[in-house]
C-alpha cells in the first residue's frame, strides 16, 4: 500500500513538474483570433460551400456577426468578396494502355477583404489547393467517396488559410502590404 501511495506522489510530482515546464517555455494552447472588426458582410457565389463553414467559424469561435441581406452591406465594418470558387480535376498519370491511373484535384478561390466604402484591405488573393488521388477502375464508386473526402478536406484548409488572413488585418483604416500577410 505505501510502495502504491509513493508511486501515485512520483506520478503526481512529474505531471507537475512537466506542466510547469511547458507554461515556462511559453506554451499556451491556441486561443481564437482576434479580428479587427466586429461585423462581416460576406459576398459569395450562389451555392458557394464555404458560406455555412465560413459563418460559423466567425461567429462561433470569435464573436464576430456575419451580415447575410444585401442592405447590410453598408452596416458592416468589412465585406468579404469571394467572386470565384472553382474545382477542377485533371488527369495526371495514365498507363501503358492510356488508361487513367491518377488524377489531380484542385480547389481555386479568389477573395479580398473591403471596407464597405471600398478601401481594400486585402487585396484579391488567389488560394489554390491541389491533392493527388490515383484511379482503379475497379474501385470507382470509393475513388469518388475518396475524391469528395479530398475536397472536404481542401475546402477546410482553404477556411483556415482565409481566416489566418482576416486575423492579419490589425487596422480596418490602412490596407494592408503584401508583406505583411
Amino acid at each position: 500500500m505505501l510502495a502504491h501511495t509513493l508511486q501515485r506522489r512520483s506520478v503526481l510530482a512529474l505531471l507537475c513538474a512537466g506542466s510547469a515546464g511547458l507554461g515556462a517555455c511559453g506554451f499556451a494552447l491556441r486561443q481564437p483570433p482576434n479580428y479587427a472588426f466586429r461585423t462581416v458582410y460576406l459576398s459569395l457565389p450562389t451555392g458557394s460551400s464555404l458560406r455555412a463553414p465560413l459563418t460559423r467559424s466567425l461567429e462561433f469561435s470569435s464573436m464576430v456577426r456575419v451580415l447575410a441581406e444585401a442592405g447590410d452591406r453598408q452596416l458592416a465594418d468589412v465585406v468579404l468578396e469571394i467572386p470565384s470558387e472553382m474545382r477542377e480535376k485533371v488527369v495526371a498519370g495514365l498507363n501503358a494502355a492510356g488508361q487513367v491511373r491518377e488524377f489531380q484535384l484542385r480547389l481555386r478561390m479568389r477573395f479580398r477583404l473591403r471596407t464597405p466604402r471600398g478601401a481594400e484591405l486585402i487585396p484579391m488573393t488567389e488560394l489554390l489547393l491541389e491533392r493527388e488521388i490515383g484511379y482503379a477502375e475497379s474501385a470507382a464508386l470509393a475513388k469518388e467517396e475518396e475524391e469528395l473526402f479530398l475536397y472536404r478536406e481542401m475546402r477546410q484548409d482553404m477556411l483556415q488559410q482565409i481566416l489566418r488572413r482576416l486575423a492579419a488585418v490589425k487596422d480596418l483604416s490602412t490596407p494592408q502590404s503584401p508583406s505583411a500577410r
